[in-house]
């Protein structure tokens, strides 16, 4: 499999396409100018202000600063310069270190249990929507100052930017990680909105779109041409993205077309991202030096070692130092001599232990899993730069026949480019249902069932007299199940009411359950592994007489909706539908998320 040759663009007009990739320690941007006639090229934005102070490469740290009232102050590379430092403190500005994982899902993702206690709370009466949308508007203002002066548009093409948000000619992309979902994704698009990016929910709807970071790293490695024959035999690839806060697991394999590909696995997200090295490192320094003078110094000496230490580290043989203050810092019993700390190289692997760990037993579990064989693996995202995270992989999945390979540079920019050849390649056919996706309904009750025996008395009668049983969990798209884009998942429902006036406002909610049971029936079993995943909202009145009325149990008149609800699973957003007929036409219903329970009928 070669680099696919990219076609030129067909658009009768210039279009802008710019992908954000939000990390939660580093951040960066990639588009492309989409010329009629034209060949679309991947561009980097490698030039961010204030950006010389973090060592000028594509990517910008993921912090601001707000001041007491809630103003953005600096952000990116900006928020590290250090005449900044003297003006944070005298006027108490707030920072939004990890500000991403406040968006984080509380469920389907891996977690440490005590992550939520690490993370920075926001500034007060900032919500994470609104923190960012923040830095959202700082990378889109950036991005555009950039690509004008980069490209030097001028003459007749001065106004260019103004005519293209004007028409609504920029298209977005916006990564988020495995584990992210619908409410996620939803959270994001508000901020985009907010931030300036679009105009209305309308432009928010169809300008934005998103693509899991497992996934913009598949298409990164594939037009760099990493993957070229490693999946001639027919064998797939896992691509795992080590990121600052997640780590995610995604596998793929050719499909029967050489152009496209398939996900072969159910995708994995894990909070094991290299700020939970230092986050460990940490907890070491302050049990270390409890009783030093330095111990006020741990914050000042922990941020040293996720800065220089943690990156440079090669061996747990070799000792390694944390150089944090003066020659004059000396406390030879605590290890410090001349502003240095000494500690042994196996107690800084210990840091990188659980990650390492993580790591090594999901990559057994997506083998395990796929449908295909796994012969390679491709470790991109700035974690991936640790040597040592590298040397411990090849070392421990080299004998399980498995090849850990990773780009020879930019690997901190994968997500990024990736995110702009998802846009413009669209390399990936099908995917894997991550979870069980159903309704909550109720049934006819069997007397014969047990289940429904010892379920009886939720029993009730509905309005045409029949006895029905809530509380079943109706499955219209299995977890684990491949899916192309195009394909629909439909189940047949309806709902009863005494009055047609109820029929003009109709809700059915779409749920998932993420547990272990492999054919879950009963919502009431595995309880908490149930969650809402949006509602459809539709107008019903409309479908006139054949709503009723009808004639129930003992002369009882009542209306009856009959209606599908259908999954499309297309891209990487899961929509919901609703369908029913209105006049002997088929009419249909997007989802809107909310999230109010409503009882529905299986037929």
């Amino acid at each position: 499999m070669s680099k696919k040759a990219r076609s030129v663009y067909g658009g009768p007009r210039r279009k802008l396409v710019i992908a954000f990739d939000v990390g939660t320690t580093y951040s960066g941007a990639s588009y492309s100018i989409l010329t009629p006639g034209q060949v679309p090229e991947i561009r980097g934005v490698t030039r961010f202000p204030a950006q010389e102070h973090v060592g000028g490469d594509c990517k910008i740290p993921s912090i601001m600063y707000y001041d007491r009232d809630g103003v953005v102050k600096a952000a990116g590379a900006e928020a590290m310069k250090e005449d900044i430092v003297a003006q944070k403190e005298d006027e108490e500005w707030v920072p939004t270190p990890w500000f991403k994982l406040h968006l984080r899902p509380k469920n389907g993702v891996s977690t440490p249990n005590d992550v939520a206690s690490k993370i920075p709370p926001l500034p007060p009466n900032k919500t994470p929507v609104q923190v960012f949308s923040d830095f959202l508007r700082y990378l889109y203002n950036c991005t555009r100052t950039y690509i004008e002066e980069t490209h030097g548009f001028s003459g007749d093409d001065s106004d260019w930017w103004q005519d293209l948000e004007r028409q609504g000619l920029i298209d977005f992309v916006l990564s988020h990680p495995n584990g992210w979902e619908g409410a996620q994704q939803e959270m994001m698009r508000r901020a985009a909105l907010l931030g300036g990016l679009v105009r209305s929910e309308e432009e928010a709807d169809s300008k934005v779109s998103f693509v899991t970071e497992g996934e913009a790293s598949l298409h990164f490695c594939l037009y760099s041409g990493l993957s070229a024959d490693v999946m001639k035999d027919g064998s797939g690839v896992l691509i795992v993205d080590a990121g600052g806060g997640t780590v995610d697991l995604s596998a793929y394999a050719r499909a029967k077309s050489e152009d496209w590909f398939e996900e072969i696995a159910t995708p994995q997200c894990h909070f094991q991202g290299s700020i939970f090295v230092t986050f460990n490192a940490r907890a070491f320094l302050e049990a270390h030096l409890r009783t030093s003078k330095f111990i006020d110094d741990v914050p000042h000496i922990s941020e040293c070692f996720d800065k220089t230490t943690k990156l440079r580290f090669r061996s747990k043989s070799d000792p390694q130092y944390i150089r944090f203050g003066g020659v004059r810092d000396k406390d030879l019993e605590f290890g410090i001599r001349s502003g240095q700390l000494r500690m042994e190289g196996s107690q800084v692997a210990s840091f990188f232990d659980p990650s390492i760990s993580c790591i090594i037993d999901s990559v057994k579990s997506q083998v395990s899993a796929s449908q295909k064989p796994i012969k390679s693996i491709f470790l991109v995202g700035g974690f991936a730069a640790s040597d040592y995270l590298f040397s411990e992989l090849k070392d421990n999945l080299g004998p399980l026949g498995l090849n850990v390979l990773r780009p020879d540079t930019h690997v901190n920019k994968a997500v990024a480019d990736g995110a702009i050849s998802f846009y413009l390649d669209h390399r990936v056919g099908s995917r894997m249902s991550r979870f069980t996706f159903g309704v909550n309904c109720h049934v006819p009750y069997n007397p014969s069932d047990e289940d429904h025996r010892v379920r009886s008395i939720t029993s009730w009668l509905s309005p045409s007299g029949a006895r029905r049983l809530p509380g079943y969990f109706s499955v219209i798209l299995p977890k684990n199940t491949q899916v192309s884009e195009t394909k629909e998942f439909k189940r047949s429902y309806f709902e009863e009411s005494d009055y047609l006036a109820n029929f003009s406002s109709v809700s059915v909610e779409l749920d998932c359950y993420r547990g272990k049971v492999e054919n879950p029936k009963w919502a009431d079993v595995d309880s908490e592994n149930y969650s809402n995943m949006c509602t459809v909202n539709v107008d019903l009145s409309q479908m006139g007489k054949a709503l009723g009325p009808f004639k129930g149990s003992g002369g009882r008149v009542y209306y009856k909706a009959d209606f599908d609800i259908v999954l499309l699973f297309g891209l990487t957003e899961l929509k919901a539908q609703l369908v029913w007929k209105e006049k002997g036409k088929e009419r249909r219903s997007a989802a809107k998320i909310v999230y109010e329970p409503l009882g529905l009928g299986l037929k």
